[in-house]
């Protein structure tokens, strides 16, 4: 068996529902019986799909990795808004939802492309004075959070089955999808929510080539180890 100090590398795994980013980190501590594991950019405990790690002298080159643009496909309900911005808040308003037509669908969505500012939900964990802003909004409370600058590269409304909307979306680092469909919603009249989120890349990185969770579960270390790709493949990857 390799020793942990052998192992450097990035990992590219397909996050299941009903886990945590960090969840994933410690799965694959066990598997790999490594402690230098870290991974870029949080996934949801609802959202699926694509969560790299960094191993061993690979978390040199996390903040890196982090950096570069995501994909998304995800689900939209329309005429419910949560305090969550997700399927897993509580549904504090529901409103009609009119027979919009796909005109008026794709205006809402042109409207947040390209540059603009994006103020953070209340559940999530940036912190307000060194407190996470979920911690505060499970206290009932709201304080005033920092608009941040994104970026959507591009956009792409999939399927209309009204009161849903499927979509795919590409941004900038440090985007909220749960935000982008609450915006939507509110620029359409009706309100809306995340229902699902499933992140296909990130970078030059694509969940189709990543092991998944379950298999990082149960897989034996060797079965693992032909998967992590080595720091020289990666920059070759990201045409460094």
């Amino acid at each position: 068996m390799k020793s942990s100090n052998e192992i450097d590398g990035v990992l590219l795994v397909d996050k299941a529902a009903g886990m945590t980013s960090h969840d994933v980190v410690a799965i694959t501590r066990r598997a790999l019986n490594t402690k230098k594991v870290g991974h870029c950019g949080t996934l949801d405990p609802r959202a699926t799909g694509l969560l790299l790690l960094t191993l061993g002298r690979g978390t040199k080159i996390q903040d890196l990795l982090m950096s570069e643009d995501k994909e998304y496909v995800g689900t939209m309900e329309l005429g419910k808004i949560t305090n969550s911005q997700d399927a897993d808040g509580i549904v504090t308003e529901s409103r009609p939802v009119p027979q919009l037509a796909s005109e008026q669908i794709e205006q809402a969505f042109s409207k947040f492309h390209g540059d603009f500012y994006q103020t953070p939900p209340m559940v999530s964990a940036i912190k307000i004075d060194g407190v996470p802003l979920y911690k505060l909004a499970r206290r009932g409370r709201e304080v005033a959070r920092e608009p941040r600058f994104v970026h959507v590269y591009a956009h792409e409304i999939q399927k209309i089955r009204l009161p849903e909307i499927d979509f795919r979306v590409v941004c900038s680092k440090g985007f909220y999808v749960r935000t982008y469909a609450h915006d939507i919603g509110q620029e359409l009249g009706c309100g809306a929510h995340l229902k699902s989120l499933r992140r296909t890349k990130s970078g030059r990185f694509h969940v189709e080539d990543a092991l998944p969770v379950e298999d990082l579960k149960s897989g034996s270390l060797d079965s693992v180890m032909p998967r992590i790709l080595s720091l020289p493949a990666v920059s070759r990857l990201r045409g460094a």
